[in-house]
Protein backbone atom coordinates (compact mmCIF):
# COMPACT_ATOMS: atom_id res chain seq x y z
CA UNK A 1 0.00 0.00 0.00
CA UNK A 2 1.35 3.05 -1.08
CA UNK A 3 0.84 6.35 1.11
CA UNK A 4 2.03 9.84 0.62
CA UNK A 5 5.43 10.72 1.92
CA UNK A 6 6.03 11.93 5.22
CA UNK A 7 7.08 15.53 4.66
CA UNK A 8 6.29 17.73 7.79
CA UNK A 9 5.44 17.36 11.50
CA UNK A 10 2.58 19.48 13.05
CA UNK A 11 2.79 19.36 17.16
CA UNK A 12 0.57 20.31 19.87
CA UNK A 13 2.26 22.35 22.36
CA UNK A 14 0.62 21.84 25.83
CA UNK A 15 1.44 18.70 27.04
CA UNK A 16 3.03 17.53 24.33
CA UNK A 17 5.95 19.78 23.78
CA UNK A 18 6.20 21.11 26.78
CA UNK A 19 4.97 20.17 30.31
CA UNK A 20 1.92 22.83 30.61
CA UNK A 21 -0.97 20.59 30.81
CA UNK A 22 0.20 20.68 34.84
CA UNK A 23 -0.20 24.73 35.02
CA UNK A 24 -3.72 24.72 33.14
CA UNK A 25 -5.40 21.93 35.69
CA UNK A 26 -3.95 24.01 38.44
CA UNK A 27 -5.74 27.23 37.33
CA UNK A 28 -8.96 25.52 35.95
CA UNK A 29 -9.45 23.74 39.56
CA UNK A 30 -8.93 26.91 41.54
CA UNK A 31 -11.57 28.45 39.40
CA UNK A 32 -13.58 25.83 40.48
CA UNK A 33 -12.77 26.27 44.24
CA UNK A 34 -13.70 29.80 43.97
CA UNK A 35 -16.94 28.75 41.95
CA UNK A 36 -17.48 26.35 44.95
CA UNK A 37 -17.18 23.05 43.63
CA UNK A 38 -14.50 20.48 43.08
CA UNK A 39 -12.58 20.01 39.39
CA UNK A 40 -11.16 16.22 39.25
CA UNK A 41 -7.76 15.53 36.46
CA UNK A 42 -10.32 13.11 35.20
CA UNK A 43 -13.13 16.27 34.04
CA UNK A 44 -9.95 17.99 32.71
CA UNK A 45 -9.04 15.55 30.26
CA UNK A 46 -12.28 17.22 28.67
CA UNK A 47 -10.87 20.21 28.59
CA UNK A 48 -7.31 19.14 26.53
CA UNK A 49 -6.88 20.46 23.19
CA UNK A 50 -10.01 22.76 23.40
CA UNK A 51 -10.43 27.05 23.12
CA UNK A 52 -10.16 28.99 26.32
CA UNK A 53 -13.95 29.99 26.11
CA UNK A 54 -15.34 26.01 25.43
CA UNK A 55 -13.04 24.71 28.20
CA UNK A 56 -14.90 27.02 30.87
CA UNK A 57 -18.22 25.97 29.48
CA UNK A 58 -17.22 21.97 30.09
CA UNK A 59 -16.16 23.69 33.74
CA UNK A 60 -18.91 25.55 34.41
CA UNK A 61 -21.13 22.30 33.05
CA UNK A 62 -19.35 19.84 35.53
CA UNK A 63 -20.25 22.17 38.00
CA UNK A 64 -23.62 21.80 37.20
CA UNK A 65 -23.62 26.15 36.77
CA UNK A 66 -25.82 26.75 33.64
CA UNK A 67 -26.83 30.65 33.74
CA UNK A 68 -23.61 32.73 33.29
CA UNK A 69 -23.71 35.96 31.35
CA UNK A 70 -21.70 36.64 28.10
CA UNK A 71 -19.50 39.02 30.53
CA UNK A 72 -19.06 36.91 33.37
CA UNK A 73 -17.69 34.12 31.61
CA UNK A 74 -15.73 36.84 30.11
CA UNK A 75 -13.98 37.72 33.73
CA UNK A 76 -13.79 34.05 34.49
CA UNK A 77 -12.08 32.45 31.69
CA UNK A 78 -9.57 35.77 32.10
CA UNK A 79 -9.13 34.88 35.95
CA UNK A 80 -7.83 31.73 34.82
CA UNK A 81 -5.51 32.70 32.39
CA UNK A 82 -3.54 35.33 34.41
CA UNK A 83 -3.37 32.60 37.05
CA UNK A 84 -1.90 30.54 34.39
CA UNK A 85 0.48 32.92 33.00
CA UNK A 86 1.57 33.19 36.86
CA UNK A 87 2.30 29.33 36.39
CA UNK A 88 3.79 29.78 33.41
CA UNK A 89 6.14 32.42 34.45
CA UNK A 90 8.12 29.55 36.29
CA UNK A 91 8.69 27.82 33.06
CA UNK A 92 12.52 26.89 31.82
CA UNK A 93 13.93 24.80 29.12
CA UNK A 94 13.82 22.18 31.24
CA UNK A 95 10.16 21.67 30.87
CA UNK A 96 10.53 20.26 27.08
CA UNK A 97 9.29 17.10 27.32
CA UNK A 98 11.47 13.48 27.34
CA UNK A 99 12.65 13.16 24.18
CA UNK A 100 11.80 16.25 22.06
CA UNK A 101 14.51 17.66 21.15
CA UNK A 102 16.50 14.75 19.67
CA UNK A 103 13.18 14.08 17.91
CA UNK A 104 13.28 17.31 16.81
CA UNK A 105 16.65 16.72 15.71
CA UNK A 106 16.16 13.56 13.79
CA UNK A 107 13.18 15.59 11.49
CA UNK A 108 15.21 18.28 10.98
CA UNK A 109 18.05 16.57 9.94
CA UNK A 110 16.10 14.75 7.13
CA UNK A 111 14.47 17.76 5.83
CA UNK A 112 11.07 17.19 7.78
CA UNK A 113 9.18 20.26 7.94
CA UNK A 114 8.31 21.23 11.78
CA UNK A 115 5.13 23.43 13.34
CA UNK A 116 3.36 23.90 16.14
CA UNK A 117 -0.51 24.03 16.06
CA UNK A 118 -1.94 24.50 19.50
CA UNK A 119 -5.62 26.29 20.56
CA UNK A 120 -3.27 28.15 23.36
CA UNK A 121 -2.84 32.26 22.78
CA UNK A 122 -0.17 32.00 25.49
CA UNK A 123 1.59 29.92 22.72
CA UNK A 124 3.96 32.95 22.02
CA UNK A 125 5.00 32.99 25.80
CA UNK A 126 5.42 29.23 26.58
CA UNK A 127 8.03 29.12 23.33
CA UNK A 128 10.36 31.79 24.26
CA UNK A 129 10.16 30.90 28.01
CA UNK A 130 11.47 27.12 26.91
CA UNK A 131 13.68 28.74 24.25
CA UNK A 132 12.57 26.34 21.67
CA UNK A 133 10.73 28.74 19.11
CA UNK A 134 13.86 28.07 16.35
CA UNK A 135 13.28 24.68 15.89
CA UNK A 136 9.67 25.21 14.47
CA UNK A 137 9.33 26.59 10.85
CA UNK A 138 6.04 27.54 11.49
CA UNK A 139 3.97 28.52 14.54
CA UNK A 140 -0.30 28.04 14.52
CA UNK A 141 -2.02 28.91 17.69
CA UNK A 142 -5.25 30.49 19.39
CA UNK A 143 -4.05 33.90 18.60
CA UNK A 144 -4.86 33.36 14.33
CA UNK A 145 -7.41 30.61 13.95
CA UNK A 146 -11.61 31.11 14.77
CA UNK A 147 -12.42 27.51 15.03
CA UNK A 148 -11.01 25.57 18.05
CA UNK A 149 -10.30 21.52 17.45
CA UNK A 150 -11.64 19.40 16.82
CA UNK A 151 -12.07 21.29 13.98
CA UNK A 152 -9.08 21.30 11.61
CA UNK A 153 -8.50 24.86 10.80
CA UNK A 154 -5.08 25.17 13.21
CA UNK A 155 -3.83 21.63 10.97
CA UNK A 156 -4.77 23.25 7.35
CA UNK A 157 -3.81 26.65 8.01
CA UNK A 158 0.06 24.87 9.56
CA UNK A 159 0.32 22.28 6.17
CA UNK A 160 -0.54 25.93 4.19
CA UNK A 161 1.77 27.53 5.60
CA UNK A 162 4.65 24.82 5.46
CA UNK A 163 3.60 23.86 1.75
CA UNK A 164 2.71 20.55 2.13
CA UNK A 165 -0.19 18.25 1.23
CA UNK A 166 -2.65 17.31 4.19
CA UNK A 167 -1.76 13.96 3.49
CA UNK A 168 2.10 14.43 3.99
CA UNK A 169 1.80 15.35 7.87
CA UNK A 170 1.42 13.58 10.42
CA UNK A 171 0.29 15.28 13.91
CA UNK A 172 1.73 14.55 17.23
CA UNK A 173 -1.59 15.12 19.96
CA UNK A 174 -2.08 14.65 23.89
CA UNK A 175 -6.45 15.39 23.42
CA UNK A 176 -8.80 13.67 21.82
CA UNK A 177 -10.15 16.98 20.20
CA UNK A 178 -7.00 17.40 18.61
CA UNK A 179 -6.24 13.78 17.18
CA UNK A 180 -9.99 13.97 15.75
CA UNK A 181 -8.78 17.46 14.08
CA UNK A 182 -6.19 16.24 12.30
CA UNK A 183 -8.04 13.27 11.58
CA UNK A 184 -10.71 15.77 10.16
CA UNK A 185 -7.72 17.70 8.47
CA UNK A 186 -6.31 14.32 6.21
CA UNK A 187 -3.50 13.52 8.02
CA UNK A 188 -2.23 10.56 10.03
CA UNK A 189 -1.86 11.59 13.47
CA UNK A 190 0.16 10.19 17.11
CA UNK A 191 -1.16 10.49 20.17
CA UNK A 192 1.16 11.18 23.11
CA UNK A 193 -0.14 9.65 26.07
CA UNK A 194 -3.23 6.80 27.10
CA UNK A 195 -3.95 4.78 24.13
CA UNK A 196 -7.44 4.16 25.81
CA UNK A 197 -7.98 8.29 25.58
CA UNK A 198 -6.25 8.75 22.79
CA UNK A 199 -8.23 5.78 20.56
CA UNK A 200 -8.53 7.14 17.17
CA UNK A 201 -4.97 8.23 16.72
CA UNK A 202 -3.31 5.81 14.33
CA UNK A 203 -0.30 4.91 16.39
CA UNK A 204 0.07 5.60 20.42
CA UNK A 205 3.04 6.44 22.43
CA UNK A 206 3.66 7.95 25.83
CA UNK A 207 6.94 10.05 25.03
CA UNK A 208 9.23 10.53 21.77
CA UNK A 209 12.03 8.67 23.76
CA UNK A 210 9.60 5.86 21.99
CA UNK A 211 10.74 7.36 19.07
CA UNK A 212 14.28 6.14 17.90
CA UNK A 213 16.26 6.74 15.35
CA UNK A 214 15.24 3.40 13.62
CA UNK A 215 12.08 3.61 13.96
CA UNK A 216 11.79 6.90 12.56
CA UNK A 217 13.79 6.18 9.71
CA UNK A 218 12.07 2.97 8.86
CA UNK A 219 8.55 5.17 9.13
CA UNK A 220 9.60 7.83 6.06
CA UNK A 221 10.95 4.73 3.85
CA UNK A 222 14.33 3.80 4.56
CA UNK A 223 13.78 0.38 6.03
CA UNK A 224 10.89 -1.95 6.29
CA UNK A 225 9.72 -1.46 9.87
CA UNK A 226 5.66 -2.98 10.88
CA UNK A 227 6.09 -1.86 14.50
CA UNK A 228 3.09 0.70 13.74
CA UNK A 229 0.19 -1.11 11.94
CA UNK A 230 -1.16 0.43 9.03
CA UNK A 231 0.79 3.25 9.21
CA UNK A 232 4.36 1.87 8.80
CA UNK A 233 3.78 0.85 5.10
CA UNK A 234 4.96 3.54 3.70
CA UNK A 235 7.32 1.64 1.54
Amino acid sequence: MQTQPFEAAIFDLDGVIVDTAKFHYKAWKRLAGELGFAFSESENEQLKGVSRMESLDLLLRAGGITEVTTERREVLASRKNEWYKEYLATLTPADVLPGVYDFLGQLHSRGIKTAIASASKNAPLILEKVNIRPLFDVVVDGNTIVRAKPDPEVFLQAARLLDVAPAACFVFEDAAAGVEGAIRAGMRVAGIGDARLLARAHLTVTSFEQLNPVSLLSYIGVTGFTGWGDCANEQ
